[in-house]
């Protein structure tokens, strides 16, 4: 078993930062558990902020996480 399919919290943030970066919707989040879907969340709102600093591109490929 890969490391990435354990780790299910931390690859709802990953996608979240993903979808909030590439500017999508909150209301796209696909978690029904209540733990994942917090961290999506936070990882959607974090993106945004990124997006909104100008950190998209090149410029935030240091704050995506290599697993």
């Amino acid at each position: 078993m890969r490391r990435q399919k354990r780790d299910t919290s931390s690859r709802a943030f990953d996608h979240g930062y993903r979808a909030g970066v590439s500017g999508r919707s909150i209301d796209f989040c696909p978690h029904a558990q209540e733990e994942h879907r917090q961290q999506w969340v936070s990882g959607w709102r974090e993106g945004r902020v990124d997006q909104w600093d100008g950190l998209t591109g090149v410029s935030g490929v240091h704050k995506m996480r290599v697993s």
